[in-house]
């Protein structure tokens, strides 16, 4: 073949001429060989890999949309309401401040002996004038107060003013002026029972004086 050396110009370079067969491409090597440009250009056009990201930039948005996000925030019409009346039942379960506790209102006290007992200003007057001679000492004044016969401690009964009077000292207490001196008319307790002053030392309530029950009479009933 031209180009090839022969035989002899290989012996006399030291080298063995290798056989015919290895200079003859065969139609596979011939494919690989036409394969191995077109390989290469194939790698030299792929694209160049992205950038690393820098250390301080922002992670990448993951998760939910922002529309997806708005809608997880926004309140469910059917639990919102469900979450107010439980909010608004555990407030209302809570128990109240024993440091601040509520003192009622004159006027409830007052609506209260008008709505169960009658006039509210007859309890009143007998209220301030039993309390003034209890604190005076005015043994008179506060006989006139009182409905007998008196139910006192014990479950006895005063009959009369002159028992009254000749009991006086058992009957009315210094428990009994603390309780009467310290106790505001527009904080009494009021039940169907009448109107009670302190921790139920006295009571007071009306007596109808007609059938009718047009007119009333209030005095003190009890002193305990």
């Amino acid at each position: 073949m031209p180009g090839l050396l022969t035989h002899g110009e290989h012996a006399g370079r030291g080298r063995a001429l290798p056989s015919d067969s290895l200079y003859r491409w065969s139609p596979r090597m011939r494919k690989i060989a036409f394969l191995i440009p077109a390989l290469l250009l194939a790698a030299c056009s792929q694209p160049a890999s992205p950038p690393e990201p820098l250390a301080d930039a922002p992670p990448p948005m993951t998760g939910a949309t922002p529309a997806e996000a708005a809608a997880s925030t926004t309140p469910d019409a059917v639990a919102a309401p469900q979450a107010a009346a439980e909010h608004a039942k555990d407030a209302a379960a809570a128990p109240a401040d024993a440091s601040s506790p509520v003192e009622p209102a004159a006027d409830d006290a007052r609506a209260r002996i008008e709505t169960l007992l009658g006039d509210a200003a007859q309890y009143e007057k007998v209220f301030n004038a039993f309390k003034t001679a209890v604190v005076a000492g005015d043994r008179p004044a506060v006989v006139e107060e009182v409905r007998f016969p008196l139910n006192i401690s014990g479950g006895k009964k005063i009959t009369g003013p002159g028992e009254f009077q000749r009991n006086y000292e058992k009957i009315i207490t210094p428990a009994v002026v603390k309780a009467v001196s310290a106790q505001e008319f527009g904080k009494v307790f009021v039940n169907q029972q009448g109107v009670m002053i302190g921790d139920g030392q006295v009571w007071l309530n009306g007596q109808c004086l007609d059938k009718a029950c047009t007119r009333t009479e209030v005095k003190v009933i009890t002193i305990q």
